[in-house]
């Protein structure tokens, strides 16, 4: 069964927030995907004209139990599960909505959008605060980071988002993207991984 809502994060690095120009949100920045932009390890991503379409690699928290206005305290025990996310944008259409001062969801909602991994039990993890993501393309390297420079870490995105909305069993977290985002051409093989987690790997087309 798909989940209800992906709930995704903004500029939660700040080295990344400075490579678009951008200052670290004081709130967590929240936007969302539609379900039907989910796809797993081995499919394509695929992209009409669009113009520029980035990769971002992220860790996603999936919701095991109903979570409605929690503490931070009680945060991570409502995430049953996580996985490792690439939270594809269309680069150009997103800094064109941004410069009319119109919402950018479209650029982030495409069919394909959201590769996830097979998710694990949080429980198998050891610290989700000290995890490493890593993103190659064609075996190249583009992106490294680590959960531990998240500007808000886990439990705090979950106890913010649940004061406004309610996030149900099955519901996915994307929780932001470190530094080193870059362009994807018609081919290229996309590879985003957290070791102890998981992989996901897909190759990205052009219709």
């Amino acid at each position: 069964m798909p989940p209800g809502k992906i709930v995704c994060i903004g500029q939660n690095y700040r080295a990344h927030a400075k490579e678009l120009n951008s200052q670290a949100p004081e709130e967590p920045m929240i936007f969302l995907k539609p379900s039907s932009a989910l796809i797993g390890d081995g499919e394509e991503i695929v992209a009409g004209d669009v113009g520029r379409v980035d990769h971002e690699v992220e860790l996603a928290l999936i919701i095991g139990r109903t979570a409605r206005n929690v503490t931070d305290e009680e945060a991570l025990g409502r995430v049953s599960h996580v996985a490792v996310f690439n939270d594809v944008t269309a680069r150009d259409m997103q800094n064109a909505a941004r410069r009319a001062g119109n919402p950018w969801t479209l650029s982030k909602s495409m069919d394909t959008f959201a590769p996830m991994s097979q998710p694990v039990p949080l429980s198998s993890v050891e610290d989700v605060h000290k995890l490493e993501l890593v993103l190659t393309v064609n075996g190249e390297v583009r992106q490294r980071g680590n959960t531990a420079d998240m500007v808000f870490p886990p439990e705090r995105l979950v106890s913010y988002i649940s004061r406004f909305m309610t996030l149900e069993e099955g519901d996915i977290i994307a929780t932001g993207t470190p530094e080193g985002v870059s362009a994807l051409r018609d081919g290229d093989l996309v590879v985003a991984s957290i070791p102890g987690v998981g992989s996901v790997r897909n190759r990205f087309r052009r219709k």
